[in-house]
């Protein structure tokens, strides 16, 4: 018996992989097409794992997909696999429609040949879960109710929107050929692993090397922010447990403006890691024009997944946090590695 896993060179697919593995689950097949964020050097502690069998492809390749699943024949398919930052939607919409929604199609079409060719029992037995975001129920009002299942979709950014046709062609190819699929809705995930494009290791990158600290607009737009580590055992959750054809919000029940993570995040490194003239960290913090349809608020109610599913997430923001920081403090040749080039040349472009 073995999984496959999209996507899973990436931040949250390479750390679900290694925790997958540490906890005694089947071999994982890790199908990744090792884009800009999809990195081998996520998966080193695994070298040389023979429960650790590796893929490089496209979901977009329907032949390549085929011929994987019918050589390992998985008990279970998660799709990780998506382009995700916003801006980089913002600035190249096509690569995420691509992507998300095209490859999204075309592993759902792979999973339904797949699907036709088991014995009954492996049909019972089988599970799709893909990997969505809480950015697909747009944006919230300062007093309204957390996002819960039921919300309504209004998807604010290209990434959204395309993340938003994924979960409805999902949901279409369980009701139409029978697919039997999960859907999970995640908040902002943060922890070991995250390319340094997103806030939390953006901001600490640029920290520890003396470059501004640029926070959008004012700085109070709000997320739920979830540790990666508490994602990946909900999702094992989800797989083990959950209803096919539901959808589960995953959130970490810890909002917080865009400004006050990143001097949470300044507070720490002065003490773990002070600058050198004795001087904070907040002190690099630059506000910088917003970016185009910038969702004010994101909340996720996650309810349902502890109702049913037993799942809450064992870190808090202080906790997570203070566990990230000393990971990048610790894992510096990786962030040098992977801040090279490309890299700096779209911050310089973004953020100018």
């Amino acid at each position: 018996m073995t999984i496959l896993v999209t996507g899973g060179a990436g931040f949250i697919g390479a750390n679900f992989v290694i925790d997958w593995i540490a906890a005694g689950g089947e071999p994982v097949v890790n199908f990744d097409k090792l884009t800009y964020a999809g990195n081998l050097e996520n998966l080193a502690s695994l070298k040389g794992n023979n429960r650790h069998i590796f893929v490089q492809g496209d979901i977009g390749d329907f032949d390549v997909v085929a011929k994987v699943v019918a050589e390992h024949r998985p008990r279970a398919v998660l799709n990780f696999a998506a382009e995700s930052h916003v801006d980089r939607s913002i600035h190249s919409p096509e690569d995420f429609i691509q992507t998300n929604i095209v490859g999204t199609y075309r592993l759902l079409e792979a999973m339904r040949g797949y699907f036709g060719s088991m014995s009954p029992a492996e049909k019972t037995a089988f599970r799709f879960l893909h990997v969505s975001t809480d950015e697909v129920y747009g944006s919230l009002k300062s007093d309204a109710a957390a996002f819960t299942e039921d919300h309504t979709y209004q998807p604010n950014s290209p990434y959204s929107a395309s993340k938003a046709a994924s979960d409805h062609l999902v949901r279409a190819y369980h009701h139409t050929y029978g697919l039997p699929v999960l859907t999970t809705n995640c908040s902002n995930n943060y922890g070991p692993y995250q390319f340094p494009e997103k806030l939390i290791p953006l901001m600490i990158h640029n920290a520890l090397i003396g470059k501004p600290l640029p926070v959008y607009g004012d700085g109070l737009n709000v997320r739920d922010w979830l540790y990666v580590g508490d994602h990946c055992t909900a999702i094992r959750a989800v797989l083990e447990r959950g209803k096919i054809d539901e959808t589960y919000n995953i959130g970490g029940w810890n909002e917080m403006s865009n400004i006050d993570v990143v001097h949470t995040l300044c507070d720490i490194l002065d003490v773990e890691k002070p600058r050198g003239d004795g001087v904070s960290y907040r002190k690099q913090i630059t506000f910088v024009p917003d970016r185009p349809g910038h969702d004010r608020r994101y909340a996720i109610d996650a309810s349902k997944i502890d109702r049913e599913l037993k799942w809450k997430p064992v870190e808090t923001f202080e906790t997570g946090i203070r566990r990230t920081v000393r990971w990048y403090l610790d894992n510096q040749s990786w962030v040098k590695n992977v801040t090279s080039g490309a890299y700096r040349e779209w911050v310089a472009t973004q953020y100018q």
